[in-house]
């Protein structure tokens, strides 16, 4: 077990960080978590519902980019400004500074509350932002590009923005040697549900199947 687990107290419950790119499935995983008894925080959730929704957030978005970014409702327009991050790093490295050290804040009290809670944070950019040591474990999602993209299309986005958004993330090679546990999602739902499961087994107290 990783030495930042073997310092918490005695009767701290589990910390485990699932990532993965767009389209691997990983809200999913998720789900299964939750099913199995694991408290879930979703941080893009907590991004969409609390950050964004911060009036200090869209003054800085609206004085980096202008009233652009605003929308007829006065919030944050998400799809310009997804627009304008992932076709240029400098500007997505500006937007994560923004975000990072705010929702960062927010998913960390949640934990702080329930430190006996078992728990599972589903951080998308979890290698990318560094937080590999904050878990106990690290659960990656994966599956291969193309079906990444045909499932990101089928949410809505089109191929080149996938791809953009694919392309603006560390390589898959890179967060599967550098996790704990890989979930490989080219199967059915059952099979990446089977898979959780199996861990969930050797991490809670879950039943095993029959």
């Amino acid at each position: 077990m990783p030495e930042q687990a073997q310092s918490r107290r005695r009767f701290a419950g589990k910390r485990i960080g699932l990532t993965g790119g767009i389209g691997s499935g990983k809200s999913i995983a998720g789900k299964f978590f939750g099913e199995l008894g694991f408290r879930v925080l979703d941080v893009d959730e907590i991004v969409k519902t609390r950050v964004l929704a911060d009036a200090a957030v869209l003054s800085e978005a609206a004085g980096r980019w202008g009233d652009e970014v605003v929308d007829a409702a006065g919030g944050l327009d998400r799809a310009r400004v997804a627009a304008i991050v992932f076709g240029n790093a400098e500007e997505r490295r500006w937007w994560e500074g923004v975000v990072h050290p705010r929702v960062g804040r927010l998913w960390r009290s949640e934990l702080a509350a329930e430190p006996e809670a078992d728990w599972v944070v589903e951080i998308p950019l979890l290698f990318e932002a560094g937080l590999e040591k904050e878990f106990d474990f690290v659960v990656c999602v994966a599956a291969n590009a193309h079906t990444q993209i045909n499932r990101a299309v089928a949410r809505g986005l089109s191929p080149a923005q996938a791809e953009k958004r694919i392309a603006s993330q560390l390589p898959l090679d890179i967060k599967l040697k550098s996790a704990h546990v890989v979930l490989w999602n080219e199967g059915s739902r059952e099979f990446l549900g089977r898979q959780v499961h199996e861990l969930a087994v050797r991490w809670k107290e879950v039943s095993p199947r029959c």
